[in-house]
């Protein structure tokens, strides 16, 4: 252990206290330490005591059931199934074989999910992926800390970064848009608002974990509101009869098992947030019970708001309409609503902002959980000692969704790191199937039928290798180079333990600042 002075101010009274850093061990004999996951929730975490009421600092438990179906809810239903209709027709080529890609995306979503909750509620620790791959792959003998490590990597700087600033530039795009009614409206007054948007997204997470789930669950109701009034209206339409582009069926359905990978990727990419409730699983109140019911609830859900959600597009729009549109909803809005089509365009802005508001809640819990474990900086495992929320890792998430929306164009990253993402879903559903046979005496509050993790490791490495087979690109060595990069910074940071004199000084900088201290002083076995 690494002993550091924390200077805090509690009551306007000055705090002097000597706290052990993080667990420093990297590689060698000592991994089988690094791996004992303990959350600083549980009993066993000694946290310093440093608050005026004796509570420690540490991250609450204070997301229920409906907390937590609305958290799942409101991170995969964004502005996908308001836009990806369009790529999932065009890709598999038919009516009824893009309803089919729907209806599958959702089974997929499900059954994944399913086995997350398996792992959450056996590794009840937040972090995701990450605690899963440090769990099972980083015991002495497999491969130590680096598949965790490169997970960390991809996700924290790429993958959920990316998501997070399309949701807030198609927020910003809606917001925006209607101002300038004669012209296009300007790049820089949308990356402007974007801008502001993550900002906002950052200070109430920030201020308070049951304030941004409030916030979520408000946002998560407007995306329902938008999704009915769709589904209602094509309701009525087909009373009518207009079912005629519907009974098209699979006339001109794609042979091609590239484009059907990349139709899966653009439905997936809808459904995208179905593991988002296992990265804060420390925070969920009672996860054995409420992780594995907010699955069962709100996946079905969104599957059935979805599938109903592109019949009613196909009541209105023909699929010629439908491929020609930008942004079908709007489409839409327009041939059914009349004057008041303007609704449309002001829920799906809520929709982005609100996925946007999820996604940053349980993007943040990555670094934070990492830094436990001495693969992030020290500073990202510390908790505002006021608010209790990891302000430290929230800040670092808002300046990298910050520099990708000031860059712009990153809406391509996401066709070429979307194979990286099932190659790591896969080898987090192979943990479900490794740890049935190494771990048999491990409590599972609950068990998913083996069938269903070999399923998806199956389907993963289908969507992984059918693009790279049938369509060869450069890219996607780009991506795979970027992945492996990370190494270059595991190597002196992780493996040989490397620490800069510079990243002390600040990390007790960001202390005196932000008044935040560790949130678990001693990591127990």
């Amino acid at each position: 252990m690494i002993l550091y002075v924390v200077y805090l101010s509690v009551n306007d009274s000055t705090l002097f206290l000597h706290v052990p850093g993080v667990l420093g061990c990297r590689s060698g004999p000592e991994v089988d330490e690094a791996v004992q996951l303990k959350s600083p929730v549980e009993g066993e975490g000694k946290v310093a005591e440093i608050m005026k009421d004796g509570e420690r600092v540490q991250l609450k438990r204070q997301v229920g059931l409906f907390s937590a179906v609305f958290l799942i809810v409101g991170c995969m239903i964004g502005s996908g199934i308001f836009i990806s209709p369009k790529g999932v027709l065009q890709r598999s080529g038919s009516v009824g074989a893009s309803l089919l890609v729907w209806t599958g995306c959702g089974a997929i979503s499900l059954m994944g999910a399913l086995c997350y909750a398996e792992l959450g509620t056996a590794i009840p620790v937040s972090g995701g992926d990450y605690s899963y791959y440090l769990r099972v792959y980083g015991k002495q003998g497999r491969f130590g800390p680096i598949p965790a490590f490169l997970y960390l990597w991809m996700c924290s700087l790429i993958t959920k970064p990316t998501g997070i600033s399309i949701m807030l530039l198609t927020f910003a795009e809606y917001v925006v848009e209607p101002l300038f009614p004669s012209c296009e409206a300007p790049a820089m007054a949308k990356k402007l608002v974007a801008i502001v948007a993550i900002c906002f997204v950052t200070f109430i997470n920030c201020y308070s974990v049951k304030m941004a789930t409030m916030m979520n669950n408000f946002f998560t109701v407007a995306k329902l509101l938008a999704i009915t009034i769709v589904v209602l209206v094509g309701v009525y339409r087909f009373s009518l009869g207009h079912y005629e582009h519907i009974t098209s069926g699979f006339e001109g359905t794609t042979t091609s098992f590239s484009d059907l990978a990349t139709a899966f990727y653009f439905g997936l990419w809808a459904y995208d947030g179905w593991n988002n409730l296992n990265f804060v699983t420390e925070e969920v109140i009672e996860p054995h019970v409420n992780l594995p019911r907010a699955i069962m609830i709100s996946i079905p859900l969104v599957t059935l708001c979805y599938v109903l959600t592109n019949i009613a597009y196909l009541t209105v729009l023909s699929p010629s309409e439908l491929l020609a549109a930008d942004a079908v909803a709007l489409g839409f809005a327009g041939h059914t609503l009349g004057p008041v089509a303007f609704i449309i365009p002001i829920l799906v802005a809520a929709s982005a902002y609100g996925s946007s508001n999820a996604s940053g809640l349980t993007a943040s819990r990555l670094p934070f959980v990492a830094a436990r474990q001495g693969h992030s900086a020290e500073l990202m495992s510390y908790v505002q000692v006021n608010r209790l929320t990891p302000a430290p890792a929230l800040l670092f998430n808002g300046i990298v969704v910050f520099m990708m929306i000031a860059a712009g164009n990153i809406g391509s990253l996401i066709d070429f790191f979307s194979f990286v993402a099932w190659m790591f879903y896969g080898g987090t559903m192979l943990t479900v199937i490794v740890m049935r046979y190494t771990e048999k005496d491990l409590p599972r509050p609950y068990r998913v039928p083996l069938v269903i993790p070999f399923v998806m490791v199956v389907v993963s490495a289908y969507l992984v290798l059918a693009p790279i087979i049938e369509h060869p690109r450069v890219e996607y060595f780009y991506a795979l180079l970027f992945l492996l990069s990370g190494l270059l910074f595991y190597i002196p940071f992780v493996h040989f333990d490397i620490r800069l004199t510079a990243m002390k000084k600040f990390t007790r900088l960001t202390q005196l600042l932000m008044n935040c201290a560790p949130s678990d002083s001693k990591q127990t076995n």
